[in-house]
């Protein structure tokens, strides 16, 4: 449920801010249902963005926070990457963007055959006949041939 309200920068601190709305949503975590509150600021006046269509940018958010997001942080575990050096932090970012985008077409196959799978059965796939895949994958002539 979102509710909407004009507000004033004043209120709220933010100098550029035209409303404030107050979001309840449902959430699981680690099992337990329960009820969140969140409050969206936003400098766009509710003319220009009405209620539903905040609504819709906060969920376009989450699809992408749980798509990419939460297999890199979670997965991957990389906010607790001890890469220090720039150039070398963005090609290890890189290579793990792309293991997520090998990741999502594998998972899209197996969604198509009805098992369910994650991207840490993505790895468990790949480690099961790792030499192969990797020789595989680099020689490839098109980004599904390392697929069996």
């Amino acid at each position: 449920m979102l509710e909407s309200q004009q507000t004033t920068p004043e209120t709220v601190c933010f100098p550029a801010a035209a409303q404030i709305a107050k979001l309840r949503r449902r959430v699981r975590r680690n099992g337990h249902a329960s009820t969140e509150t969140v409050h969206l600021i936003s400098s766009r006046p509710l003319e220009m963005l009405p209620a539903e269509a905040l609504q819709k940018l906060k969920r376009d958010y989450w699809c992408i926070e749980s798509a990419l997001h939460y297999r890199l942080d979670d997965v991957l575990d990389e906010d607790r990457s001890r890469v220090r050096k720039p150039k070398s932090a963005h090609v290890l970012g890189m290579f793990r963007r792309l293991a997520v985008s090998l990741a999502i077409s594998w998972l899209e196959k197996k969604r198509q055959t009805r098992k369910r799978a994650s991207t840490r059965d993505f790895q468990d796939h790949l480690r099961a006949a790792n030499a192969r895949n990797a020789h595989c994958f680099v020689t490839a002539n098109s980004p599904t041939s390392w697929l069996p």
